[in-house]
């Protein structure tokens, strides 16, 4: 499953028991409003709450045992 976001031909993939895949033109907010430096069209966004650099993916949810229950 994927959603694309209006307008700006961004794309985001949740991946099994992984992160969110997101590709396209997108820009991601610190929850002060800034804008997070990404430097890339595609980035990988955790889902486990482990990473040690969120709101990006490092791989931690395999070691984690992570399991995103969506059924895929």
């Amino acid at each position: 499953m994927s959603a694309e976001i209006a307008g700006d031909g961004a794309t985001i993939t949740p991946y099994t028991d992984g992160p969110l895949i997101v590709r396209g033109d997108f820009e991601i907010l610190s929850v002060d409003g800034e804008v997070l430096p990404s430097g890339r069209k595609t980035v990988a966004l955790c889902r486990c709450g482990v990473s040690a650099i969120k709101p990006f993916c490092d791989g931690t949810h395999k070691l984690v045992g992570f399991r995103s229950g969506d059924g895929e």
